[in-house]
């Protein structure tokens, strides 16, 4: 029998390049709020399952990871991909849009792995994976609607690895320096050369990586960025 990963925010860039590497191998959850698109996603791919799902209705996020486990079996792999940002400064942001991203960025954070963890612990091997950006790094003046909830959510993953790395558990940061290579950050961005941006198989690629690392070698925060990045 097949192992299971769950890949929350499965949209058509890093989400679905996820879903794709890890269906080698893997029978995939898919969770998002576009069911009309994970059906999709869901005839296109083998090994994978739609749950549409909003990950900041935790009651129904819990439902929703309950029949994962009935049908499917529990997740071994948990990448939280869905991430909630907006642009400005502190003066200008609306309070709610910060509690917003605060919702699923940390929040469905805790409520995953609060659910999830137990049965990992429980065969004391698992991951627990998230993408994140350098904003969980540092407080750029224009991105005050979003960084304090990547910073936290950081902070909740280093905590969560701590408790769960000596039960065999592994918790990693996956940051993305870079404009991701989507058609729409194509159109903004016509004049870039491919240096620039930053491919979501390669991403893919990474998360793998981190999933499947020994554990006498783990990883917890790592950042990747193209060749082409200033930093």
């Amino acid at each position: 029998m097949s192992q299971v990963c769950l890949v929350t925010g499965v949209g058509p860039g890093t989400g679905r390049a996820i879903v794709e590497r890890f269906s080698e191998g893997y029978r995939v959850a898919m969770i998002a709020r576009n069911a009309e698109r994970l059906a999709a996603f869901e005839e296109s791919m083998p090994n994978t399952t739609a749950y549409p799902c909003d990950v900041t209705d935790f009651s129904s996020l819990r439902e929703t990871l309950t029949k994962v486990t009935d049908e499917l079996g529990a997740p071994s792999v948990v990448i939280h991909n869905a991430v909630g940002g907006a642009f400005g400064d502190f003066l200008s942001i609306d309070a709610e849009v910060l509690n917003n991203n605060f919702q699923v960025n940390t929040m469905a954070l805790l409520h995953l792995a609060q659910a999830v963890a137990p049965a990992m612990i429980e065969r004391g091997e698992g991951a627990i994976l998230c993408t994140a950006n350098t904003a969980a790094y540092r407080g750029v003046a224009n991105f005050s609607g979003f960084a304090p909830t990547k910073a936290a959510q950081r902070i909740l993953a280093e905590s969560m690895a701590r408790h769960l790395g000596p039960k065999g558990v592994h918790v990693g940061i996956i940051a993305i320096d870079a404009v991701i290579d989507l058609a729409w950050t194509r159109k903004r961005f016509p004049d870039q050369p491919d240096e620039f941006f930053c491919q979501p198989h390669d991403i893919a690629g990474e998360v793998w990586h981190l999933a499947h690392q020994p554990k006498s070698a783990w990883t917890f925060d790592v950042v990747i960025r193209p060749c082409g990045e200033k930093w």
